[in-house]
């Protein structure tokens, strides 16, 4: 990617069931549960935080709150950032957001998480990233470059990952050979304790993780407005769209809503 061997103009990325990545739709809240007690010692109220107040269901405690849009958003929540984190580094977008959301996928519950047939991410280069929930760009690859080359997960028992151009498919000994002689990335500061002991930016750190968070969130508001939008990466705001910020900035109920101290 960085040495662009895939061109560069835009980039096409597909993300789903057919690239090895599941979506777990199975996490998905329950409508109109009725109340239960709430058990010895528990401090509901400080389980939900910020969050609206609701009646204590067993469902929403345990690991299955991830069905619910007051704490999490289903499959999409649960695995977007360890997908999604990686790309964001490949795609060399560490610094930035999409400006662009489109969604497809039946009307969401305001309570229940439910399933999305496909959420567009697009950036303001054109590139472009696709979530694939109904599985119909199963046969698609990983990434698809300008130039035509198109990168596939790898082969059972495969070294690295496959690539495939107008001719066919490459040799994995002609892909060993081509990656071999690209200058590899910088080295990355990987060891947290001397990151904290000399002041030096840790690899995974909270800026760029703030931007792999946006970058689903953004795919998660589409979800709940049941449809796309525009996002503006340096104000972090939807552009004319107050529906979409309302999602974006969710108001936190009392005392969670002001600061507190002591």
């Amino acid at each position: 990617m960085e040495n662009g061997l895939l061109g560069k103009g835009p980039l096409k990325c597909t993300f789903g069931a057919g690239q090895g990545f599941s979506w777990k739709f199975g996490w998905s809240g329950r409508v109109n549960a009725a109340p239960e007690p709430v058990p010895a010692g528990f401090d509901w109220d400080m389980w939900l935080g910020p969050a609206p107040w609701k009646p204590y269901t067993a469902h929403r405690a345990g690991t299955s709150f991830r069905g619910y849009w007051d704490y999490d958003s289903g499959g999409l929540g649960d695995m977007a950032q360890h997908y999604l984190d990686p790309l964001q580094y490949l795609l060399c977008k560490d610094e930035t957001s999409p400006v662009k959301i489109d969604y497809k996928g039946p009307k969401q519950h305001p309570e229940a998480v439910g399933r999305f047939d496909r959420i567009i991410l697009t950036y303001d280069d054109g590139t472009e990233v696709s979530l694939d929930g109904d599985e119909t760009l199963k046969g698609e690859p990983l990434l698809r470059g300008a130039n035509g080359l198109c990168v596939y997960p790898k082969a059972k028992g495969g070294k690295t990952l496959r690539l495939k151009d107008a001719n066919g498919w490459w040799p994995e000994e002609k892909v060993l050979a081509k990656l071999k002689e690209l200058p590899k990335p910088a080295p990355q500061q990987t060891d947290f304790i001397d990151s904290c002991k000399n002041r030096k930016t840790f690899a995974l750190n909270e800026s760029n993780g703030f931007r792999s968070c946006t970058m689903f969130n953004l795919g998660i508001v589409a979800e709940r407005l049941g449809r796309g939008f525009e996002f503006d990466p340096v104000t972090l705001r939807a552009k004319n769209d107050p529906a979409a910020d309302r999602f974006l900035y969710q108001s936190m109920r009392s005392p969670w809503d002001r600061e507190m101290w002591g």
